[in-house]
């Protein structure tokens, strides 16, 4: 593993421009025909050399093409040789600088690289079946990498290393998929086509915007890449490489997942069955987080504007996903379900007001590794539907990593036509379809509800 990452970290440096580049109907292609091998870290080396395990993978990859559920599930081995081939790449591009020309922004701003199963002068062998790779706008998320500080070897080996992605979970709504990376640190989800128009429609604003506000809490972009298979099929799958909200030392003992709406934001798992890998929603939210004031005041600001620049590109449904940890073991009530009080518990923890370890403290930022304090809340159940419960002066010694994700739903027709359907059922206020000028202002207010500034005297 040594040997690899020095390789691909020599990979960045010097070199010419990339041959066999070809402009055509907007896009550049690069033919991946001819010249030697080369071998690439993981899974695709150890069947290089195995003729017949590659046929049979390649028979497997081809099948992939004809199944909607299996496609995706092939990601994996697209993504190893292509991302091995972009580090090799890297030295090829010239030097980055963070003010861009209005071209690299061009939606037809795309590479295509053609990856044939015996590998090429520019691409490593492989075990799955001929297909292309697309770069959506590589230069812009080459440059956001260098803004959001992501070395460019790590985050190559982190895709085609030695470790295969891990499938976190089938399908939701969406119908997306999505893998993580075995260092946690990245996360692929699956696209559909208008997602990805949706993108790169906002994808100027969405790169001004995390240049000027470096604490910024919306979701890190890495890259935008589409699959094409080959064969009668030529099936595509196009998928964006994001940051991992919850890559931490720390475990993640509650996750929630808040909007603001209350239109069936409950978690359909029994108590007894929730644990650390369920989501829970705004209704099941029985916590204040109490910042202290300095972090509580940037939260504010920062959830302000991020919340400003989605509402002028037309976004909404977003969600503010808020991982916990709790830092007292007494307090990991993870079978039972429930916060409820417990009487095995001796009393309450209380945070120390500052962590004296100063490496900890260099890795605090808002919304990541963020100690504070949680007070617990009990709903009424004589009353109309609470959004927030009523604060006991029950507190927890906790740890935040929180994030806003899901900004690329704009508010198009059938969301339109969702919230004027719902409407006519239920309270237009509860529902989540609404336009991004309410959907802003509701999703601050209740943020602001539960998030608030620590008033205990130090």
């Amino acid at each position: 593993m040594g040997t690899t990452r020095a390789a691909l970290r020599r990979g960045r440096g010097g070199g010419a421009r990339a041959e066999g580049v070809e402009e055509g109907d907007g896009e550049a292609r690069q033919d991946g025909e001819g010249g030697g091998r080369r071998r690439v870290p993981g899974a695709a080396a150890a069947v290089a050399g195995d003729g017949a395990a590659r046929r049979r993978q390649v028979a497997r990859g081809a099948a992939a093409g004809r199944d909607h559920r299996q496609g995706p599930q092939e990601l994996r081995a697209y993504a190893q040789p292509a991302a091995w081939h972009q580090v090799h790449a890297v030295g090829k591009q010239g030097p980055i600088t963070l003010d861009l020309k209005s071209s690299a922004f061009d939606p037809k701003e795309k590479v295509w690289t053609r990856f044939p199963p015996e590998g090429s002068k520019y691409t490593p062998p492989h075990s799955s079946c001929d297909f292309k790779w697309k770069d959506y706008c590589p230069q812009v998320f080459r440059t956001l990498r260098k803004l959001f500080k992501v070395d460019a070897a790590d985050y190559m080996l982190s895709l085609c290393g030695d470790q295969a992605l891990r499938e976190l979970s089938s399908p939701g709504k969406s119908g997306s998929f999505f893998y993580l990376t075995s260092n946690d640190q990245y996360m692929i989800k699956t696209m559909k086509k208008a997602e990805v128009k949706i993108f790169l429609k906002m994808l100027r604003a969405y790169y001004n915007h995390v240049r000027a506000f470096e604490n910024t809490l919306v979701t890190k972009f890495f890259g935008l890449h589409c699959v094409k298979l080959a064969g009668a099929n030529q099936k595509k799958v196009r998928f964006v490489i994001m940051g991992n909200l919850f890559c931490s030392e720390y475990s993640i003992h509650r996750r929630f997942d808040l909007k603001g709406s209350s239109l069936g934001r409950t978690t359909d798992k029994p108590q007894t069955e929730i644990d650390e890998y369920t989501t829970l929603k705004d209704l099941d939210l029985n916590f204040i987080f109490r910042l202290q004031k300095p972090w509580y005041q940037e939260f504010q600001r920062q959830v302000d504007r991020d919340c400003e620049f989605l509402e002028q590109e037309n976004i909404m449904d977003y969600s503010l996903l808020v991982g916990v940890h709790f830092r007292d073991k007494r307090d990991r009530l993870l079978t039972g379900g429930s916060f409820d009080s417990d009487s095995s518990r001796a009393s309450s923890p209380h945070l120390s007001r500052g962590d004296t370890d100063p490496n900890r403290m260099s890795k605090i930022k808002l919304g990541s590794n963020m100690p504070t304090r949680a007070e617990l809340t009990v709903r009424k159940s004589d009353c109309e539907v609470q959004i927030i419960g009523e604060p006991i002066g029950e507190f927890y010694d906790v740890i935040l990593y929180f994030g806003i994700i899901d900004i690329l739903q704009d508010y198009d027709i059938s969301k339109k036509l969702e919230h004027a359907y719902k409407s006519f059922q239920y309270d237009p206020t509860s529902i989540s379809a609404v336009d991004p000028k309410q959907y802003s202002r509701r999703f601050r207010d209740f943020v602001f509800k539960a998030f608030q500034e620590d008033k205990l005297e130090i």
